[in-house]
């Protein structure tokens, strides 16, 4: 009994065995739907883009000298013409309230001369009536003539003293500016090199030293990015683009083309690129983006919607496809004509209908046309 038991359990083994040996081995796939949506021709960049101000002014001061306020701090928002950092200037602001101060006397001294004229002119005009009736001598008519005259000279040399002195004015207030780091435009904070009662020196010609305030202007935004050079002929400005960032997946921002380098930049060990300048259309206003993020552009070229289309990375060589059949679970090498391309999607003018699967696994073992594949269970 027991032999018996163990030539059935023998003949199970081996038969197992045998099963497990002629198992076919069926592939795993991914298969994608042939299916309507919008397919678009693009041009993008070889290299990852910056993101960066449309106005970004790397401020310092023209004089030099010790720095006395600091008015904003790093990241406050400023608006054109606001004061960002004074240098010590009691002495420039003596020298301009010495020159209001002259300015006023010489408008009074104006006002005295002047007057002194007008009197001076009634005297002689009531002189000359007197000398035509006989009542005044001519010498004493003459003379009086004579003081208007002068006295109007007086009244006109002291109105251009007024003009030196706005003069002197103007120039001590220029001075006094000098001392003052003003913002040229709206914008943030970005950097501040320097606290109170540090020492700030201009740069001299040809030496670059670290500026004062940084200062952007976060309302404008665009991305320089570089295009292979054989890419850029059929770049045009105005041209619709979509941007990327590192920072924000699964998510593309509307721009438009600003900018096309008008030469070709030759770097070591590179390829030839021309670098191009893609607009945010407008800047994003539920996030912050940062200047300096690094971004990928599409610049489009053509769209079309509502067209039937498969995923890229499922096209081989010479425009075919391989087909899942549902029925014989295969897979049969197919022949398509394309239309529009790009790195997501392929439009499909013949050769395919909606509904189709393709395989998208290309690179699994056994993935060929006529082999048996059982799809995945995405």
């Amino acid at each position: 009994m027991k032999k018996i038991i163990v030539v059935v359990a023998a003949i199970v083994l081996l038969g197992v065995g045998f099963w497990f040996s002629n198992k076919e081995d069926i592939p795993e796939v991914s298969l994608a739907k042939v299916e309507s949506g919008l397919v678009q021709s693009t041009i993008s960049n070889t290299r990852a883009g910056t993101v960066k101000a449309c106005q970004r002014s790397k401020l310092s001061m023209p004089v030099g000298g010790r720095v006395a306020k600091l008015h904003v701090n790093e990241g406050d928002l400023v608006v054109a013409g606001q004061t960002l950092l004074e240098l010590w200037n009691l002495d420039q602001l003596a020298r301009t309230h010495q020159a209001e101060a002259t300015l006023k006397a010489t408008k009074l001294k104006e006002q005295q001369t002047c007057l002194s004229a007008k009197f001076d002119q009634r005297e002689s005009n009531r002189l000359e009536t007197l000398v035509a009736r006989d009542l005044a001598s001519v010498d004493k008519a003459d003379n009086a003539k004579t003081r208007a005259e002068v006295s109007a000279i007086t009244c006109a040399a002291t109105r251009v003293e007024i003009d030196v002195a706005e003069a002197a004015l103007e120039l001590q207030q220029a001075l006094l500016e000098l001392t003052l780091l003003k913002a040229p435009f709206n914008g943030v904070i970005a950097e501040i090199n320097g606290e109170v009662g540090e020492y700030v020196t201009p740069s001299p010609p040809g030496v670059a030293t670290p500026p004062a305030v940084d200062l952007i202007n976060t309302d404008c935004l665009y991305v320089t990015a570089p295009i292979d050079e054989i890419d850029a002929m059929p770049l045009r400005i105005g041209q619709p683009a979509e941007i990327s960032l590192d920072a924000f997946a699964n998510r593309t921002f509307e721009g438009k083309l600003v900018r096309i380098a008008p030469y070709v930049l030759d770097l070591e060990k590179q390829a030839r690129t021309v670098d191009v300048d893609i607009e945010f259309t407008p800047a994003p206003s539920d996030v912050a983006l940062l200047v300096g993020y690094s971004a990928d552009i599409s610049v489009i070229l053509e769209s079309h919607e509502q067209v039937l289309r498969i995923p890229t990375e499922a096209v081989l060589e010479d425009n075919q496809v391989l087909v899942y059949q549902t029925e014989s679970a295969e897979l049969e090498l197919r022949n398509f004509k394309p239309g529009l391309s790009n790195w997501s999607y392929t439009e499909v003018l013949e050769g395919l209908k909606r509904g189709d699967s393709v395989v998208l696994s290309l690179d699994t073992p056994g993935v060929e046309a006529g082999a048996r594949v059982r799809p995945k269970d995405d």
